[in-house]
């Protein structure tokens, strides 16, 4: 694999499945020739996240490609680096994600994004499930982090909530410029 490179082919996959989606095709299973799942597989990524930055984009006008391609990049590091390039086994349950309007510490949302997130690193989320969805662009957005920051300070407090909730905390507390 090309890794000084890979941000190149990375960006030819982002694109041909933002214009296939764009086209109408619907059928992710489609999208990608088997250099091109290759590809994917080999940097610790879905198919599925490429169909979803592509619908999402074209529906939402969001989250855009310097922001699918950071994500990305971090799943990618903690997929070589940590994983040694060994995909999970294991998935998390949607049905077992809590619900959209609970509460951790005063942050709506936050419970539910916190697995999320962890399952985005570890390479554990079900074809059904986005990191980086509406929901979770609208947390994002309304504390002022990046969603690829976010993945790096759970990264960095894998097993520590209360590390996240303080970074959460203090994101929250600084004015808009």
């Amino acid at each position: 694999m090309q890794h000084y490179n890979y941000q190149e082919t990375f960006k030819n996959v982002y694109d041909k499945a933002v214009s296939l989606y764009n086209q109408g095709n619907r059928d992710k299973d489609t999208y990608f020739n088997a250099d091109e799942a290759a590809f994917i597989d080999a940097n610790g990524w879905r198919s599925q996240d490429f169909f979803d930055y592509a619908e999402d984009l074209i529906h939402h006008n969001d989250p855009s490609y310097e922001i699918a391609q950071s994500i990305e990049q971090v799943r990618r590091e903690y997929f070589m680096h940590i994983q040694k390039g060994v995909a999970s086994n294991e998935r998390i349950s949607s049905a077992d994600l809590p619900g959209k309007s609970e509460t951790l510490d005063g942050f709506v949302w936050l419970p539910r994004m916190l697995p999320k997130a962890r399952g985005k690193l570890l390479g554990q989320l079900p074809e059904e499930t986005m990191y980086c969805c509406g929901g979770d662009r609208l947390f994002l957005q309304t504390h002022n982090i990046h969603p690829a920051e976010f993945l790096r300070v759970v990264w960095a407090n894998l097993d520590n909530d209360d590390g996240i909730v303080e970074f959460v905390k203090s994101r929250s507390q600084v004015p808009d410029n």
